[in-house]
């Protein structure tokens, strides 16, 4: 019996955080679209070759709502990924209204502005942590504590407009949502959230700033289609793709780089020089999580001799796709200096992450300051002894690092 045939079950078994279980690799060869059962037990298919997953993310058959709701299969417990999103008749007009909605917030001139606030809160990061080290009796700190998970934080908390005192509330509420392990408590937090978005809306309602979520209330009161639910969809939205895959990226980065030295003495040589390609590097081979992107069949799409039927739930691999070898070269080598540049880690075509420029710019500050300001960083723990989140973009739960 063929691997796809058995049906394997999601997520699957892998060797430690920064490696891809090895069933992606047979998949991706015998399989590309196979048929797979989720962590909550229901049907999909799961996409693994770079090929297919990245014209199905531009393809527009696929969606997040589904034609029948009620009959959709689930992926998670997690709040922010457990099944269809949106209405489906509407599904493609609100989502061009949310990228016009959106754009403004992540332009050039938004991004530079936005990059000095970035480069301060790195550097008190980064400040804090030579303190504790200076005060640790072993010398050891958590850069995932002190820096991965802050940062991101307090920049899409900026970014929203969410008050400073109130950022450690708004990072729980992220991490309990994207919570699988959870269940119920899961759905809770997002209706907290919910509730908290309501009550700081009205708040900018009536003192409006310079964020994301004045300029989102804004928009409502001129446009009658935009109803006030798709402004809390497109703010969870925004918490989840701004807060949690940055953390993660950060963590695995930082791994990447001090597992293998020789990378990690050329970006501290050259820190200026060597960040951006260091950055998408770690955008392709840092994987977020185990599972995917999920879609939904709109209609009946045939693709790579199969035939996905419509309502059927589609699961995208960019994990698996950025590590393709038709693509790329040595494809699970760490290589900055590769030929190959393109990668799907922020999506591909209409789906492509509007927040992209916000993401380059924390990682390459966040990875150019510490080459700059810690050269002699190195990990005070095995890699396989590092414990896992178990939220959708996974990565893991502590960084201990000394130097």
């Amino acid at each position: 019996m063929s691997v796809a045939a058995e049906r394997p079950q999601l997520p699957f078994t892998r060797p430690n955080v920064l490696d891809l279980a090895p069933l992606y690799e047979v998949l991706r060869r015998e399989a590309p679209i196979a048929p797979v059962t989720t962590p909550a037990g229901d049907p999909a298919w799961l996409v693994t070759r770079f090929a297919e997953v990245r014209d199905l993310l531009g393809d527009k058959r696929l969606g997040r709502s589904h034609p029948e709701p009620e009959r959709a299969s689930r992926i998670t417990s997690a709040a922010v990924q457990e099944g269809p999103s949106g209405n489906h008749d509407t599904e493609e007009a609100d989502h061009t209204r949310m990228r016009r909605l959106l754009t403004p917030a992540f332009s050039a001139k938004r991004m530079t502005m936005l990059s000095e606030h970035v480069q301060d809160l790195v550097d008190g990061c980064v400040d804090q942590l030579l303190a504790e080290h200076a005060a640790a009796p072993d010398g050891v700190v958590d850069l995932h504590a002190g820096l991965a998970f802050p940062l991101p934080v307090a920049v899409i908390c900026r970014l929203l407009g969410v008050p400073e005192s109130e950022h450690p509330y708004f990072a729980s509420l992220s991490e309990r949502m994207a919570n699988y392990a959870i269940g119920e408590e899961a759905h809770r937090a997002r209706d907290e959230f919910n509730a908290y978005m309501t009550a700081l809306a009205e708040t900018k309602r009536t003192h409006p700033g310079e964020d994301v979520i004045s300029d989102l209330v804004r928009a409502q009161s001129t446009d009658p289609d935009y109803e006030y639910d798709e402004m809390v969809r497109l703010c969870v939205g925004l918490l989840f793709a701004g807060h949690e895959t940055t953390v993660n990226r950060i963590g695995l980065g930082t791994l990447f780089l001090l597992t293998r030295p020789d990378q990690w003495r050329a970006l501290t040589a050259d820190p200026a020089g060597r960040v951006n390609a260091t950055v998408e590097e770690i955008m392709r081979m840092g994987a977020p999580g185990d599972l995917g992107l999920l879609r939904y069949a709109h209609t009946d799409v045939d693709v790579a001799g199969v035939t996905i039927r419509r309502g059927d739930a589609v699961i995208l691999s960019v994990n698996s796709a950025n590590r393709d070898p038709s693509v790329y070269t040595a494809a699970e080598t760490f290589d900055p200096d590769r030929a190959e540049h393109t990668h799907l880690g922020f999506g591909h075509g209409m789906h492509f992450c509007i927040g992209a420029s916000l993401a380059r710019v924390e990682l390459r500050i966040v990875f150019a300051t510490l080459a700059r300001r810690m050269p002699d960083l190195r990990l005070a723990k095995d890699i396989d002894e590092l414990e896992v989140r178990t939220t959708l973009t996974g990565g893991v739960t502590e960084l201990p690092v000394t130097w």
